[in-house]
């Protein structure tokens, strides 16, 4: 994913929350003085490999043993709380600082790689938290324009990204346990992120040529990403 395919994406989803831009914008340049260039020899081996990609839905106690298959797995947020209790390894975690930092900088601790994201409303989270990480383990990304050590593989809310950075780096499967995209317990934003990340993996699985077994019996219903 290059930004030019992903920044009209980016605008919708913009227009759509009503979010800036140059908010965006601040809070990676914020994220890069904190950071120094990751190196991407430290990520899992995603090439031709299964990748579980959990999300921190309710249904994810139930199907650790899909993420205990895969070869790698990818965490969103609390979903690496879970994976963790029920004896299952995280290979990445992704996070934008809204939940549990101190499984995030455990996890960088013990040599487990952390995407870390800068948006709009998280700045003081990343000022207060990125400098308790350990540095070679913290992959700082943006959902805007990348810029010096930040980078942007695609993707809106942690689930999401973690699916498109999987992709990015040559995953031959994703399989997604733990999304609840009906989850009556979020609150309206929430909802509409909801809604976003399914669009997403939408247009992730037709670049792909891949059926999610996550989006079956949905496909019909979710609207097109702008392109």
């Amino acid at each position: 994913m290059n930004f030019d395919e992903w920044n009209p994406v980016y605008e919708a989803i913009l227009a759509d929350f009503g979010f800036e831009r140059s908010a965006d914008e601040r809070v990676r340049d914020r994220l890069a003085e904190l950071v120094s260039p990751f190196d991407t020899d430290r990520l899992p081996e995603f090439d031709g490999s299964t990748v579980a990609v959990a999300g921190a839905g309710p249904s994810l106690s139930a199907e650790t043993s899909v993420a205990r298959e895969a070869d790698v797995v990818v965490a969103a947020s609390t979903a690496a709380d879970v994976l963790r209790a029920h004896n299952v390894a995280v290979d990445l975690m992704v996070t934008d600082l809204d939940k549990n930092v101190g499984t995030a900088v455990d996890l960088s601790e013990r040599g487990v790689p952390v995407a870390v994201h800068a948006h709009g409303d998280n700045g003081p989270a990343v000022r207060s938290f990125v400098p308790s990480f350990d540095p070679d383990f913290l992959l700082p990304t943006t959902q805007a324009k990348p810029a010096g050590p930040v980078r942007n593989f695609g993707g809106f809310t942690d689930g999401d990204r973690g699916a498109f950075l999987a992709d990015h780096f040559g995953a031959a499967e994703l399989r997604f346990p733990g999304w609840d995209f009906d989850d009556d317990a979020v609150d309206p934003v929430k909802s509409k992120k909801l809604d976003w990340a399914e669009r997403l993996l939408r247009w992730l699985e037709r670049r792909r040529e891949e059926r999610f077994d996550v989006l079956d019996g949905r496909r019909d219903g979710i609207d097109s990403i702008p392109e």
